[in-house]
């Protein structure tokens, strides 16, 4: 399988790369970003011959679809990542809260977060073609909370590999923040910036495409590459997670082979819900994919209105975090899917220059038929909270999210699966006032719900809190470029 580039060649890049080419040099011509030539296709044969396969099997049959250039100890190993969950048999627990809804539990890894999913073998693939090539490489990530600890976890101690972490001071939760900040690998550097996760993507995309940064790095011998979901490393192991969510629902009997389901994913940089997208236009019977976001809801807008617009709209923090995002990359990857490489190009150029977009209504359209969005407040996301810790269920702030979407938006009565991104432990001072008791810190909350709704708080949370900070890095966006150079 071959990649291609969802702005169009500028002449200078190849017009197709391989897969490992698009994974180390992820940016794209004109700021674009790689995409499959083609996507395989899933027949119902493909998912009856695996409705009983183990999570690794369904992935190196995945892999085995797309052809890439990834040998078989490589990927084998890289999968073996998953043995680090909680239950390396089923990484992804589908727990069953209400007659027609079902949780995909993402969040079973070593950070506690759907990230784990696709970063942990993805960082041993990057490392592993690097140390064949030769070749050392700067990773790249900016964090909204959550790619961040996934990013470092992966690739910590990793050879050939170091690590710049971009996250916004004071826009994680305490947890997320010391997951970052305690890391001890030499070969890591975490950076908070005075501004917010936009401030940092855009950074980190501005980096990417910058030569005189790329020859600075050149001079220690550096190659540059990135782990958000730009990469699309990430997004192949998103697609996985989709497809064995629906198997275990017909596993179990709850959907027949071939039934059609809605997917609920919440969304922020729309990495996610992308790899359902795909699922569905590879074969996966899905009615439907809905979306979920928070009061920043950019892609209810673009969803439901056609419209992309930045304007006069400003970034809001709210208890859903990881959402707090305006600027959504992966959405040019579905609009290269629909509307081809000259109308995404012009659509993108339109956002940068003057910070919107709209689709026509024949645009629109064809975007609703694959989804539908609506947003959360926080106020309704805590209610959602605590109205399924009664039924004995605990969500965190994102996951809340979804159950609006589910019960506003389904026009059918079909099973729902939702995605749920991070374990409440995260989020635990968001839960406990949702419960009805304000925490000041992290530590009190997560000892306060684990006392009062029997749940555990995993080790590698509890002992987050005696760790001693290792990066106390903090500094202005123009100050980043700078600090990532020193740490080379």
């Amino acid at each position: 399988m071959t990649f291609i580039e969802t702005r169009g060649n500028d002449g200078r890049r190849p017009a197709e790369v391989s897969f490992s080419e698009a994974i180390l040099n992820p940016s794209a011509s004109f700021g674009g970003l790689y995409v499959p030539k083609t996507l395989p296709n899933l027949d119902m044969t493909f998912f009856k011959e695996h409705l009983k396969s183990d999570y690794k099997t369904l992935c190196r049959a995945l892999f085995e679809k797309f052809d890439v250039d990834i040998d078989e100890e490589t990927l084998e190993a890289a999968l073996a990542r998953y043995d680090r969950f909680d239950d390396p048999a089923e990484p992804v627990p589908v727990v069953k809260v209400e007659e027609d809804a079902f949780v995909a539990e993402l969040w079973h890894g070593p950070t506690r977060a759907f990230k784990d999913m696709a970063l942990q073998p993805f960082g041993h693939i990057l490392s592993s073609l690097a140390q064949k090539r030769g070749e050392y490489y700067l990773i790249m990530a900016a964090t909204s909370g959550d790619t961040g600890p996934a990013t470092l976890e992966s690739f910590k101690d990793a050879p050939n590999i170091k690590v710049a972490c971009l996250y916004p001071a004071g826009g994680t939760s305490d947890v997320q923040r010391l997951q970052m900040v305690t890391e001890e690998a030499a070969n890591e550097k975490v950076i908070g910036i005075r501004g917010d996760f936009d401030d940092a993507q855009s950074a980190l995309k501005r980096l990417l495409a910058s030569e005189s940064f790329k020859a600075r790095l050149q001079e220690s011998h550096t190659r540059l590459s990135a782990a958000n979901s730009v990469n699309f490393g990430r997004i192949i192991f998103q697609i996985i997670y989709h497809i064995y969510g629906y198997l275990k629902l017909v596993e179990r009997g709850e959907v027949a082979m071939g039934e059609a389901i809605y997917i609920i994913v919440p969304s922020g940089n729309f990495g996610n819900v992308l790899g359902a997208y795909y699922a569905k236009k590879m074969g996966l019977p899905v009615e439907k994919l809905l979306i979920s976001s928070n009061i920043n809801n950019i892609l209810t807008d673009l969803v439901t209105k056609g419209e992309y617009d930045l304007r006069n709209r400003s970034l809001i923090q709210t208890t859903s975090p990881a959402m707090d995002i305006l600027k959504s990359s992966n959405v040019e990857r579905v609009l290269f899917d629909k509307f081809g490489a000259e109308r995404t190009k012009a659509l993108m150029d339109s956002l940068e220059k003057e910070g919107c977009y709209r689709l026509s209504p024949e645009e629109l359209a064809m975007l609703r038929e694959d989804f539908d969005a609506t947003f959360c407040s926080d106020e309704e996301g805590e209610a959602i909270i605590a109205r399924y810790a009664q039924k004995g269920y605990i969500l965190d702030p994102h996951t809340a999210t979804c159950f609006k979407a589910y019960e506003e938006l389904r026009k059918k009565s079909l099973k729902t699966l939702v995605c749920s991104t991070a374990e409440w432990t995260k989020f635990s001072r968001t839960v406990a006032k949702a419960l009805g008791h304000r925490c000041e810190r992290d530590l009190e909350a997560l000892e306060w719900v684990s006392a009062h709704y029997d749940v555990t708080v995993p080790p590698m949370i509890a002992e987050l809190f005696h760790k001693p900070v290792v990066h106390e890095s903090v500094v202005d966006k123009e100050a980043i470029e700078s600090e990532i150079l020193s740490f080379i």
